[in-house]
């Protein structure tokens, strides 16, 4: 068990500026994470095993991305009973992302909205702070969360993605492919049928020369947004059983603010997640489930803020849980709390 309770910390976190928020705390475990001080901070992960697409995880919740975008702080976010951690996303080049201020509490709604726009200090930083990190020695999955450059035309974004692939190809348990961050201009159009085929085409393709090139098959999971209608959701599904991908990540956060429009910041643009996600997220893992299969791999993210949230989203279909917004307002209790809650639920 940690030694600081976080009802204290997020007393101190929630006076700063958001972003000024994140910073400190990714600053304060990158210190402390090979020193003694990591003690303080660590608790007992859930033993509670289950293999997916050719992978043990420990237990069944992870980190979603986008917490470490610079993978800087994978062996203190692992030692806090998480099952397996996904950092990044991570883009070819350095990019200082949106300008700033660029996200808000709804605390409310337990809820963020971010218009962070992947900023990131690269694939060869992001790399190198992978390979110093003890956390898949320890048993933990790690997955590697891959996008395009803002600046890299949307037509020319296999190219990046393929940039991306070959990068963190050697240094993952799974690669997921973000293609519906809502935050960088016109990424979601890689969603849509005629570009989804392209990208995906490409990617199964590299896929296997890596494959062989390093002796291991890492599953690429492919992450889409909440806010696509049933169509989008049936041909996407049906692309990624055609090329072979390994499974799906739902959901992204999302651009509707129908739950929240009467709060401040609501009209901020940008992605919202947390609580007003839950059920459009649950929504898409119900219908992917449905479209996909028993056998198909699905992380269900959005809107989980305690045990029974995690269970309601594996009962939506989803085999394993991600939680950020979550983690957020409720601290490391929630990992265990949920990693609990969905033992007993076996």
């Amino acid at each position: 068990m940690a030694l600081i309770p976080y009802s204290l910390t997020r007393h101190l976190l929630f006076a700063l500026d958001p972003e000024q928020a994140h910073d400190l705390t990714m600053d304060t475990l990158a210190r402390v994470q090979h020193s003694p001080l990591a003690c303080a901070i660590s608790q007992t992960r859930v033993d509670d095993p289950v293999s997916l697409a050719g992978l043990r995880f420990p237990n069944r919740v992870g980190l979603a991305a986008g917490l470490d975008k610079n993978g800087r702080c994978i062996d203190a976010l692992g030692s806090l009973g998480f099952g397996f951690v996904e950092v990044g996303t991570v883009t070819p080049l350095p990019q200082p992302g949106n300008p700033k201020p660029r996200m808000w509490r709804l605390t409310e709604a337990h809820a963020l909205i971010n218009r962070l726009g992947f900023n990131n200090d690269g694939l060869a930083a992001f790399i190198a702070n992978v390979q110093r990190a003890h956390f898949r020695e320890q048993g933990g999955i790690l997955g590697l969360n891959i996008g395009k450059n803002a600046a890299t035309p949307i037509e020319r974004a296999v190219d990046d993605y393929l940039i991306g692939l070959d990068g963190v190809y050697p240094h993952a348990d799974y690669v997921t492919v973000n293609i519906s961050s809502p935050n960088t201009q016109n990424l979601r159009a890689l969603q849509s049928d005629e570009a989804l085929e392209a990208l995906l085409t490409a990617l199964a393709a590299r896929d296997a020369v890596l494959a062989r090139q390093h002796g291991r098959k890492v599953p690429l999971f492919v992450k889409i947004a909440p806010d696509l209608t049933e169509e989008q959701v049936r041909v996407i599904a049906g692309a990624l059983k055609r090329h072979g991908i390994s499974g799906v990540v739902a959901t992204n956060t999302t651009i509707s603010r129908e739950a929240v429009k009467h709060l401040p910041h609501a009209e901020q643009a940008g992605g919202l997640s947390g609580a007003p996600v839950f059920e459009a997220s649950n929504a898409v893992i119900r219908q992917l489930r449905a479209e996909l299969g028993a056998g198909f791999p699905i992380i269900g993210v959005g809107g989980v803020m305690s045990g029974a949230d995690a269970c309601a989203k594996v009962a939506a279909g989803a085999d394993l849980v991600q939680i950020y917004t979550g983690f957020i307002y409720k601290g490391p209790e929630l990992v265990t709390e949920a990693a609990k809650a969905l033992k007993a639920a076996r």
